[in-house]
């Protein structure tokens, strides 16, 4: 036995060995230098204009922080290396301090933030660690009790609302947290504030009437810049807009309450004449105090707590075992080449590599519509890259997006057997998507001009779709036409 230990110590001692340990700490330090000309090549696309960019960023930072664990953990790697990408970064965003991280003058930056923009991604928090033991958000929370239950709350009931929160500000996030970025605050707060209110819904109305992913009340909403604008649309429903305001009405109350956190979180929930009054009344005394935590309505005793607790688990995923997915949310558009609604866009793209579909991403981040809505043709439809490319293969033409066109108007569909019967005015009145108009007239044949396509015809008059390919003798997936051509509208509502 003793002889195997000796043989085994000689192996992990071997040149053979230390050679491996070195060529891999070289590797990982290569790794990393290319990781973080990623983000700063991202970086100046971002600066350019390009939005997409956003999502390069924090890819590039992920990797920058799954390799920094693994530098720290490899000899020869460690954290001198890791430190010196790290201040690289800051100091490409005149943050950092003039001299070395481990210097004697390391104190001189106390009490200046990180930026928002390299603390944006939640996987690289511990390696920002790092570098001021901290981070803008987590030096304003005082931890108590509350928040420990709180965020138990979010870990065991309320984790998969977390979850689904997470997801869905990741999608909407090149809108919102640059608004953020811009107003000097912590995206963690927005992402706390946006889990609680609405779980990154959109068009989430509570039954006060607070509307959109921030929950503004009307006349809150009016006094940051929120409203009808001139096409009647509410852009509390907005959620860049819904972030901008947010954002100007924190500062505000941070002006006013001289950056205490959980005062001015109070405020945004239960009314900042209170919080105000509170703090006023007991000399700016902690929030958790016995005669101001109290004094506050338990609606409000509930929400402060969660809201940081929410940002503080966005900013520590890991050392809580919270493992948020890792989804490609680079932004695109895409041009409809016939109109369409939400819902038969969320039918005919499908799964598409999400768990859950596209419909809550499309409605997020295009809020001015329902999802019976008919949008027309030509508009531009805000989309992750990838769902611009379904559309293209899936809903242009093909089975599923004759599929879909079936479905979001199936409710509209009267057997050929009770056209003008009773029966069938009854099943006409049925609500059905707005896509499709009732048309007047009885036209019982369709001369096809340049630039018709079968669907827009049965479209047009209400039929069913494969009835009419298959009585023309049309046949799919293409459905091709010629101009000219007379198509009876058997199975049509004209």
């Amino acid at each position: 036995m003793l002889s195997l230990l000796v043989a085994a110590a000689f192996a992990l001692t071997s040149p053979q060995t230390q050679a491996a340990r070195v060529d891999k700490a070289q590797e990982l330090q290569q790794q990393l230098d290319a990781a973080s000309q990623r983000y700063i090549e991202a970086q100046l696309k971002l600066r350019k204009g390009d939005e997409s960019a956003m999502a390069a960023m924090t890819k590039a930072l992920e990797d920058i922080e799954d390799l920094s664990q693994l530098c720290l953990k490899q000899k020869g790697c460690g954290p001198t290396k890791v430190i010196s990408v790290y201040e690289g970064l800051l100091k490409e965003h005149d943050l950092g301090p003039q001299e070395s991280l481990a210097g004697e003058d390391e104190d001189e930056d106390e009490g200046h933030p990180i930026s928002p923009i390299v603390a944006g991604s939640p996987e690289a928090q511990r390696s920002l660690n790092l570098l001021d033991g901290g981070h803008q958000f987590d030096r304003m929370v005082e931890t108590t009790e509350p928040i420990q239950i709180a965020i138990r709350d979010w870990l065991t009931t309320q984790r998969a609302f977390l979850i689904d929160a997470w997801e869905n500000y990741q999608y909407m996030r090149y809108l919102m947290w640059p608004e953020y970025e811009r107003a000097g605050l912590p995206e963690a707060l927005l992402f706390g504030i946006m889990a609680k209110e609405s779980g990154g819904k959109v068009h989430a109305i509570s039954r006060a009437g607070a509307s959109g992913p921030l929950q503004f009340m009307y006349a809150t909403g009016t006094r940051f810049g929120l409203g009808r604008d001139g096409t009647g649309f509410d852009t509390r429903f907005d959620p860049q807009y819904a972030a901008r305001a947010n954002a100007s009405y924190i500062n505000e109350r941070f002006a006013e309450l001289n950056r205490n956190l959980e005062y001015t979180v109070a405020a945004y929930n239960g009314g900042e004449g209170r919080a105000a009054r509170l703090y006023a009344a007991n000399g700016g005394a902690s929030f958790w105090s016995p005669q101001v935590y109290p004094q506050l309505p338990a609606e409000t005793r509930d929400y402060v707590p969660a809201v940081i607790a929410a940002a503080w688990l966005f900013l520590h995923p890991k050392q809580y075992g919270l493992e948020f997915p890792k989804i490609d949310t680079t932004p695109g558009t895409f041009q409809l080449v016939r109109a369409s609604s939400i819902n038969e866009l969320t039918i005919c793209l499908g799964n598409g590599g999400s768990r859950d579909g596209w419909f809550r991403v499309l409605r997020n981040l295009n809020p001015r519509y329902e999802p019976t809505d008919y949008i027309p043709q030509g508009t531009m439809m805000r989309a992750p890259k990838r769902v611009t490319e379904l559309y293209r293969d899936r809903c242009v033409q093909g089975d599923r997006a004759v599929l879909a066109n079936q479905l979001v108007n199936a409710s509209k569909y009267v057997p050929p057997s009770l056209v003008g019967t009773p029966e069938g005015a009854q099943l006409l009145t049925a609500p059905a998507a707005p896509n499709k108009a009732k048309t007047p007239t009885r036209t019982r044949e369709h001369r096809v001009k340049r630039g018709d396509s079968l669907m827009a015809i049965a479209r047009e008059y209400s039929c069913d779709l494969t009835v009419l390919a298959k009585e023309n003798r049309i046949k799919g997936p293409s459905y091709m036409l010629k101009p000219g051509q007379r198509l009876k509208l058997k199975g049509c509502e004209g």
